[in-house]
């Protein structure tokens, strides 16, 4: 046999064994999360990380456990989101929240500006502390 129809073999080999590897239809394996993003009002910042809510809480967020029972309470509509009541000054320094990605399999893209951080912390508690 010649050295490109054993690789040929090889190719078409390995094309089947890869067709052949089952595929999940459990849309918690397929799940990339949440990516979050706070920025300053002027651009001059932005910090971000990953949330992952299923099958259970994860990623590099540092409150995950927190962040994913208040988007479960919410049902994912960050609108919703009860926040964490408590006095916040009036200075106006906006910072803009956002969410891109999928929780429990519904597609997300959301954005909202609030007048400072602490505001922001009032209103979404857990999710966007990072």
């Amino acid at each position: 046999m010649s050295l490109r129809v054993t690789a040929a073999a090889a190719v078409l080999l390995a094309l089947t064994l890869a067709a052949a590897v089952p595929v999940h239809a459990d849309t918690h394996e397929r799940d990339h999360g949440l990516f979050l993003t706070v920025s300053g009002g002027d651009q001059s910042w932005i910090r971000g990380v990953r949330l992952r809510c299923s099958p259970r809480p994860a990623g590099p967020h540092p409150h995950a456990e927190g962040a994913c029972a208040a988007l479960d309470t919410a049902r994912g509509n960050l609108d919703r989101l009860r926040g964490d009541q408590h006095p916040c000054t009036k200075r106006f320094d906006p910072v803009t929240a956002r969410a891109v990605g999928e929780w429990h399999g519904l597609r997300l893209d959301w954005r909202k500006t609030y007048p400072n951080a602490c505001v922001l912390d009032t209103e979404t508690g857990p999710v966007f502390r990072f």
